[in-house]
């Protein structure tokens, strides 16, 4: 099981449902919404140095490469971060002694992907947020579930994730003992003052794109604190 029983009964959706509508941007905050022993396993996986890649964007432009990116102002610079590369890994279904232990990891990070987009968390989502979640008309669904990386010199300025038909962001934190003073927080434009949220371990942030106050950041990590990189899941979800 991936999910912790008594965060999503009745009574706990019940709950995250008030504080979504009276909060701005609607958005809701759950820690330990994941089986933790679980998410150990994900960890070791996200260390293994060859499986991620640098993404870069622009306000103009998605996925630059980096001729572009070096013909780009600063100004127009909105995401520099590293990304898990799922090609990178090919899921091994044989059981045998000669396994080792990365290559377990590895399945057991791609396996949690999988869980996110399948139907029975949708459907916790789809309860929070009233509405029906489906990859039904989704064209390539695993693009919209992934890890994310970012170090000290990586950097995601203000913007807004409300493409047409986007009903829910999500981002899960996978940084074990994170020092308070290391940076690297979830910043949303708010309605009168940002609000702001630090990137613990397994906390989950769920949020309508569309909602005001919605526009986001990430606070620049302190390399006097922080680790070397701060982890996270970042997953997008449509309605029908």
């Amino acid at each position: 099981m991936w999910l912790n029983d008594e965060k999503i009964n009745n009574i706990a959706i019940s709950a995250y449902r008030k504080s979504l509508l009276s909060s701005c941007p609607n958005h809701i905050v759950i820690d330990n919404l994941f089986n933790e022993a679980k998410l150990d396993n994900i960890i070791k996986a996200l260390q293994q140095k060859h499986h991620w890649k640098t993404q870069r964007h622009t306000y103009s432009a998605l996925y630059v490469d980096d001729a572009l990116w070096k013909q780009t102002d600063n100004d127009q610079r909105f995401v520099q971060r590293d990304t898990w590369q799922p090609e990178a890994h090919t899921r091994d279904t044989t059981y045998s002694n000669t396994i080792d232990k990365n290559t377990i990891d590895t399945n057991t990070a791609h396996d949690f992907l999988l869980f996110l987009r399948s139907d029975e968390f949708m459907a916790v989502l789809s309860r929070i947020f009233n509405t029906t979640i489906t990859d039904i008309n989704v064209e390539d669904p695993d693009i919209n579930t992934n890890y994310f990386r970012l170090g000290t010199a990586d950097f995601v300025e203000q913007h807004a994730d409300d493409s047409p038909g986007r009903e829910v962001c999500m981002l899960l934190y996978l940084n074990k003992n994170w020092n308070q003073n290391a940076g690297g927080e979830l910043v949303f434009s708010g309605k009168d003052k940002p609000i702001s949220i630090a990137p613990f371990y397994n906390r989950c942030v769920l949020f309508d794109p569309s909602s005001q106050g919605s526009e986001h950041w990430v606070k620049k990590l302190n390399s006097e604190y922080s680790d070397p990189y701060r982890y996270n899941v970042t997953s997008w979800y449509w309605s029908e």
